[in-house]
């Protein structure tokens, strides 16, 4: 008997995450703002002739060089503090997870297909900017692959965490756009959209690198040079994971 329900239940979780991949892929304004404009953007940098030169305050990186891991980090940010927080927020504003709940298919297993559903997403965003950044501007790939990936998962985790966070003390949708935005520029400027971390002032990059995103973009460029992405900003994306999760596993609430 205990098989047989074991079965069932891994079967309903299938069938939830299979719907939610249908619902992603019929938003076209998320598969844009994930998928498609991160690479976008470094299309549009990588263009202009400047940014395709040596550069000395970049110990001889190219602009566009500093760019692919903003692009890395883009995607998955707008996914898990745009699109995933007002997505479940309007899941629960629809009474949608407290029907759930009455039904053998608990509300937890839809927490995590949406969070297979962002992870992916922002998985395949990093992997089509890097793929545009190498052959289109003959960006090098990552001299250290297992560091950068190790980097990228952690920088995945905490921003899904971070957009759980948003959703639990979110009552609506509405809010939860408020909130992912207000918390949405500082982690790009953390990320090193507007100025790359490479070019900031001692002082502030120190700051940064205690963020979640500029630890992420730390290890990135790091990973990227062919170096391990040190223990420091390895642990602070674990801190920050860690800490974030358990926040959204305090506050969230299924109705």
């Amino acid at each position: 008997m205990s098989t047989a329900v074991l079965k069932g239940s891994r079967g309903m979780n299938s069938a939830v995450l299979r719907t939610e991949i249908r619902l992603f892929r019929r938003e076209p304004g998320a598969l844009f703002w994930i998928l498609l404009f991160p690479t976008l953007l470094l299309v549009i940098l990588g263009s202009i002739p400047s940014f395709r030169d040596p550069e000395a305050d970049l110990g001889g990186l190219r602009t566009i060089d500093v760019y692919v891991p903003v692009a890395v980090l883009l995607g998955l940010i707008v996914g898990g503090l745009q699109a995933m927080p007002q997505t479940l927020t309007g899941y629960r504003e629809r009474g949608i997870l407290r029907r759930m709940a009455t039904t053998p298919v608990r509300p937890s297993a839809l927490l995590a297909a949406q969070m297979t559903v962002f992870g992916g997403a922002a998985l395949t965003s990093a992997l089509l900017a890097l793929a545009v950044g190498r052959l289109a501007f003959d960006v090098r790939l990552p001299e250290q692959p297992a560091g950068y990936l190790l980097a990228l998962v952690l920088a995945v985790l905490v921003s899904l965490a971070l957009g759980a966070v948003v959703c639990a003390l979110s009552r609506t949708t509405k809010i939860a756009g408020a909130v992912g935005s207000a918390v949405f520029f500082p982690a790009m400027f953390c990320a090193g959209l507007w100025a790359p971390v490479q070019t900031m002032p001692d002082v502030l990059a120190r700051i940064v690198g205690y963020t979640p995103f500029g630890a992420a973009a730390e290890a990135l460029n790091r990973a990227a040079a062919g170096d391990w992405i040190g223990w420091t900003h390895l642990g602070v994306l674990v801190a920050w994971t860690v800490l974030l999760t358990a926040g959204a596993a305090r506050w969230f609430r299924w109705e």
